[in-house]
This record gives structure tokens, sequence and C-alpha cells, in this order.
């Protein structure tokens, strides 16, 4: 797939029309989400707003930053009693309205759910903090770390022996974060067609890195699974559930957790099932470990995963960032897609009778003010008026 430039009419949420105030990480990603599948998203952004991807963005580099795609950015002071005074006219007339600030902040400003909300019944209000809206910790700062690791998560991902490994922030802020609060907004659109009315839904990271954990929560109460990190059967304890060095420094991933898969594993291995200690056997796990590690040190990643490709014994290759795009099977599915040069991952899920259009790419902070401010119903008068008084870029 390639970038076709117009992002089209297509979509399961074409026709929702949403107001996204500008920030960093979780909330984004939501706005992606939405108008990913359709919907029309304007963007509000500070004026002068530089955005980030790990590190500053600047004018060249804005097609890096993907969780920007798919919607135009106005540039609008919040500060300037104008500038909030349009937010609120945008979202008189907006399905959903998504903000990421500290708690209190947006009822600072004049765009809180008390003031919005009571001028448009029908709007859904979604909310992104890490903490919560409530709670002894809702004012501090934090980031995805802090809240999965409060949470419950963090403690158990690693190896024994060793510290916590940080999950990326794919946990608190994109799983727990972004896409909970995607959810709720949806389910709260579901419920308007109902209702009649919309709703604040109040998604916090630390709320949803927990609700990851539902079934490991289940698993510890029973008894089956440890608080000891890296001794349990998905946290890389069990051999048969882990990732193997190769011969050229690459990793495979070994899963095979089913009898069946264990015994295709260790056949093609070219063990008999009798030579080697029993799967459950976890007093001689490291035993086995150490032999499935030796095995695998004799061939290339690649190599073995040509071998195991046909074989269903749950092994795979271990793919960076850069190899991802290419693997067959993605590029059979359009996993990826391409979109002004960058390669990313393509709108998920799929629907069967609105398929998601291709985004269209990220826009450098307020360079759409005046564009997609007129599709949202301002006059050039009005325009105008607003640039003379400094409430917009």
């Amino acid at each position: 797939m390639t970038d076709t430039g117009d992002p089209g009419p297509s979509g399961a949420l074409a026709g929702i029309r949403v107001v996204e105030i500008g920030g960093l990480g979780p909330a984004p990603f939501c706005a992606m989400l939405l108008a990913d599948h359709g919907a029309d998203v304007i963007r509000i952004e500070r004026p002068d707003r530089t955005r980030a991807v790990g590190t500053e963005v600047h004018d060249d580099l804005v097609g890096w930053d993907i969780l920007s795609r798919g919607r135009l950015s106005a540039g609008v002071d919040l500060k300037h009693p104008a500038g909030r005074d349009l937010v609120g006219r945008l979202a008189g007339v907006a399905d959903v309205f998504i903000e990421g600030f500290r708690p209190g902040v947006a009822e600072h400003l004049g765009i809180g759910p008390d003031d919005l909300c009571g001028a448009n019944e029908r709007l859904v209000y979604g909310r992104m903090t890490g903490w919560g809206q409530s709670g002894p910790l809702a004012d501090r700062a934090g980031h995805d770390l802090n809240y999965v690791a409060l949470a419950g998560p963090l403690a158990h991902i690693g190896r024994a022996g060793q510290a916590p490994t940080p999950p990326l922030n794919l946990v608190g802020d994109f799983g727990g974060g972004g896409l909970l609060l995607a959810f709720g907004i949806c389910a709260a659109l579901v419920q308007r067609g109902i209702s009649g009315r919309g709703q604040v839904v109040d998604a916090a990271m630390i709320d949803g890195a927990a609700l990851l954990m539902a079934p490991l929560f289940g698993a510890h109460s029973s008894g089956y699974w440890s608080d000891e990190r890296g001794t349990n059967l998905l946290d890389s304890g069990a051999p048969f559930y882990d990732c193997y060095q190769c011969a050229d420094g690459r990793f495979v991933s070994v899963a095979a957790v089913e009898p069946q898969f264990f015994d295709a594993l260790v056949g093609a291995l070219g063990f008999a099932p009798e030579a080697l200690p029993g799967q459950h056997d976890q007093d001689r796990w490291p035993e086995l470990r150490a032999t499935l590690a030796s095995r695998f040190l004799q061939r290339t990643r690649d190599e073995w995963a040509t071998h195991f490709e046909r074989l269903d014994a749950c092994v795979a290759p271990v793919l960076t960032m850069g190899e991802a795009p290419q693997h067959r099977h993605h590029r059979s599915r359009g996993t990826f897609v391409e979109i002004a040069g960058v390669d990313q991952p393509a709108p998920a899920p799929r629907f069967s009778s609105t398929p998601a259009p291709v985004p269209s790419p990220p826009q450098v902070a307020g360079a759409n003010t005046d564009e997609v401010l007129r599709e949202w119903g301002l006059t050039p008068e009005e325009l105008a008026e607003l640039r003379a008084a400094g409430a917009l870029g």
C-alpha cells in the first residue's frame, strides 16, 4: 500500500467529529486510532508547539511523527479567551472531545466537562491521565514506568535474579492508556445512540495497566503464578517459552506451550522426546534450557526460521522494526503501510464492510489552521478576527 494523499470518506467511524487537544503519547494514540477508522479529527495545538518523538521533531522530520497521522492541525492559544471560546464552539458541534491534561487543568481553562458537556449534551468527553482524576496520587507527575510499577505488571516482567525490565512504554501509555480510552469513547458513542446523551470517559493509565493483568491476577490468586519474577510459564521461567540466541547473534522465539507443539519442537531440533527432561519437570528446566540453547546456536536465525516455517512448533524469528515490514506474511496481509516514505503499522483491526482508509501523512503542528477551521464552519472574517486578536497561530 502507498499513500494516496486522501484519507477518503470510508471507515467505521466516518461521520464522527473529534476535537483533540494536542499532547504526547497516549491521548494522541487514541486520536490516531479514531482517525485511522474514519473519524474527522481536528487537533488543537499551541501555536508554538514542537512535538516530540523521543527527541524534538522539526518540520523536516514531521513524517516520522506517526501518532499525528490522519488529521489536520490548528494552532490555537488556549490561554487566550478567544482561543478558549473557539474550542468551546468546536466542541459544540463535535461528537468527541479528547484531552490529556493533569486533573483540574481543563476546568481551569474553561474547557472541562461541565463547560463543554453542558453546552452539548451529546458530547463524549474523553480524559487521559496517568494516575486518574482522583486519588492521593492524582496530582503527581509520572510516566509509563511508574504506572506499570504501581499497577503490578512491572514486578513480573524480567528474568529471575535480575531487575524488572521496562516493557518499552506499551503497557501503560498505549495498551492501558490510549487503547482503553479509544475503547471507552467508542462504548460511550454506542450508549449515546441508545440514550441520546454523551458522557465523560475517565481513562487512567494505571487502571488500564491493572486491567491488562486480569488473567494473571486470576492465576496468582489460584496459586498457579508465583510472585518470583522469571519462574513462571510465560515470564521466561519455562524453557519452552523463551527466546534463544542463534549462530549469527540474532534470536528466535519459542512458545511451545501445549504438549503437541513441544513434541514438534524437540523433534524438529533432532531430539527424541524421551532423551530430554520432561516438559513440566521444573527441577530439570535448567538442563532442558541449556540443551535447547546449545542446539539453537548451531544455525542462524533465518536458517531456523526456514526450518520451522511449515511446522506447528510455535517458533518464529525475532524481527526488528527495520525487518518486520519486509516479512512476507506482513506484506501479504498489508500489516504495514508506507505513508510519505515512512513504513508504519497499518490501521487495525480490519472491518468487512467499512475498511479503514490509508491514513494521511502527519502535519506540522498548526500547519492547517485556516483550512481545518473553515471545514469546521468558521468564516474567513472570523479567522481574520481571531488571528488579529492573537488567538490563532
